[in-house]
């Protein structure tokens, strides 16, 4: 967790304690501000050293004041009072999907509910479901939740532990002649528990020394000649290991494969009478290979894998033939296809959200505001849209390296039609559907609703299949087999939804997705220029899918693209 994440969820908290209390208008002002923190696209320190944090969008005199003294002295004073002031876990108690601050204090004051366990216990005793507004089905989904809840662990995003990792390597790479992340930071899972990185120090260098040091590092948990261990300010624990030369690719093989990749390439040395291991293969007491990793897959018979990849899901047996895909590169990828502006719910103007794709070279950007009914989203009408196309046929007019693609998201509704007509959705040249609402009905009427809408032909992309939130929500009940049958047969394309909480489809359902005969896109789902650098991770998502470049339309140049969408 990045500091810039830390003081948004602290303001993110006192929001929900204002609003518990009935205020109008502060419960917003602190939730603009912590979006405002999570969309920035460098570290908070360092921008705070570059501009005021009174100009950034949503961030008043008062609430720069907070995030200063936390810069400061790593608390909120305000925080600290009204915790105190309160007698109930409100952190605690909104990490259940569906309970918000109105419905926590409901609990709290007709029956009590100060904490999880408490919550644990009025449901399994059924006493939630005789508070008005909740009943016995609501009552049982907060028990799932509850169990959903206590599941996350320890775990950090992989969208912010990949910036907290470079900003490590980037000090630490001076004092190494070798040095790379390893671990499932490497294989880009979703959710991390800890950062490995394996280093060969330079002579002359104190390389424990210069990581214990460190400005980012909150406490040292132990320290060793081959291994030391940190935990950073963000929280997050690093295992820095330090090796010779000769056994960096051994002990970058070791600590990055999963466990069961892992044992069934010891299997392959052992078939050698040879023994692989952090130091690394070895035939008796010679080592055969282990500067490189490429080196040790060589002598096991293997091409070199993908670190992606590494997850015993057949990889081994293609590699041993010659048979591993090519898999889909960041260099690939030609534009993002799912954004918004400040026309619905997004922080940027088109202008901004344009810089901002100029910066990461894409030749075209989809522009997809939210349309009508998601009016939490600032949901564009008929003529907001018409105006949208307009402004957007004037930017494209006066810009060469760079297409805007006029698109909109929809809502696609319990009877699986969007919540927009066709006067609406033929002014775009790209609409995405996606489930918003209703997300807890069962597997058979969830499925229904699903195929319903990829075979309607109302839209070309759907969007965030799954609608989970990992950590925070779960995916909906849903046959997807059957919606991968319905989408290849409706040359509907299915998204890798790139934004760091979501990165739906998953990397399982990506390669399920793939052999079902189905395109993919990748959009950002960014809501400010910022987050458009999340297309790395639409890319690595991918990649865990076994994604090639012809799976992928955003690999496709922009006149392709637009005849393949027409």
């Amino acid at each position: 967790m990045t500091i810039k994440k830390k003081i948004a969820d602290l303001l993110d908290e006192i929001a929900d304690i204002y609003e518990m209390r009935g205020a109008q208008f502060k419960p917003r002002a602190y939730r603009n501000a912590a979006q405002t923190l999570r969309s920035l696209g460098e570290p908070l320190e360092d921008i705070v050293e570059k501009e005021d944090l009174r100009d950034l969008p949503g961030i008043g005199e008062s609430i720069a004041n907070k995030i200063e003294e936390y810069l400061k002295t790593g608390h909120i004073s305000k925080y600290e009072e009204l915790k105190r002031d309160m007698d109930l876990d409100i952190r605690e108690l909104t990490s259940v999907e569906g309970l918000g601050p109105k419905k926590i204090q409901r609990l709290h004051s007709e029956i009590g509910i100060k904490s999880l366990e408490d919550l644990k216990e009025a449901a399994r005793a059924g006493e939630i479901q005789d508070v008005e507004g909740f009943g016995e089905r609501t009552q049982q989904n907060i028990l799932e939740n509850i169990a959903f809840a206590e599941k996350k662990g320890d775990r950090f995003l992989l969208g912010f532990v990949i910036p907290e990792a470079e900003d490590l390597i980037g000090k630490l790479r001076p004092y190494c002649t070798r040095l790379e992340v390893a671990g499932s930071l490497r294989r880009k899972r979703e959710t991390i528990g800890d950062i490995d990185i394996i280093g060969v120090e330079k002579k002359g260098n104190d390389l424990l020394e210069e990581f214990t040091s460190l400005d980012i590092v909150d406490k040292v948990i132990s320290r060793g000649k081959k291994k030391t261990s940190v935990r950073l300010h963000g929280g997050i624990q690093v295992d820095l290991r330090m090796v010779e030369d000769d056994q960096f690719g051994a002990a970058l093989c070791y600590f990055t494969g999963s466990k069961k990749h892992n044992i069934e390439v010891r299997k392959l040395a052992k078939k050698r009478d040879w023994k692989l291991n952090e130091y690394g293969l070895f035939h008796r007491d010679e080592r055969v290979a282990g500067e490189t990793e490429e080196e040790v897959f060589n002598k096991l018979g293997l091409d070199w894998i993908p670190p992606e990849i590494r997850e015993n899901r057949g990889e081994i047996e293609l590699a041993s033939k010659g048979g591993l895909p090519r898999l889909v590169e960041r260099g690939d990828i030609k534009g993002d296809l799912q954004s918004h502006s400040d026309w619905s719910d997004g922080k940027n103007t088109i202008e901004e959200m344009v810089q901002g794709a100029r910066e990461l070279w894409h030749d075209y950007l989809a522009l997809t505001d939210h349309a009508c009914e998601i009016r939490i989203a600032h949901g564009l009408d008929l003529k907001r849209v018409k105006e949208q196309g307009k402004e957007i046929d004037r930017i494209n007019s006066e810009i060469e390296d760079l297409h805007i693609i006029h698109g909109l998201e929809a809502n696609i509704k319990k009877d699986g039609k969007l919540d927009v007509g066709k006067d609406i959705t033929q002014e775009v040249d790209l609409v995405l559907g996606s489930i918003h609402s209703s997300l807890r009905m069962d597997r058979k009427e969830m499925t229904d609703r699903m195929v319903t809408a990829v075979r309607s032909g109302e839209f070309r992309i759907l969007a965030h299949p799954t609608g989970r939130k990992i950590q925070e929500r779960k995916a909906v009940d849903v046959d997807l087999d059957k919606v991968f049958e319905a989408a290849s047969d409706s040359n509907t394309i299915m998204e890798i939804n790139a934004y760091p909480d979501r990165l739906d489809l998953n990397g399982y359902n990506v390669k399920k997705a793939i052999e079902a005969g189905v395109k993919l896109s990748i959009g950002t789902d960014a809501h400010s220029k910022d987050h458009l650098r999340y297309i790395d991770l639409g890319v690595a998502t991918a990649r865990r899918g076994w994604a090639e470049n012809g799976d992928i339309i955003n690999t496709m140049a922009f006149k392709e693209l637009m005849g393949y969408l027409l």
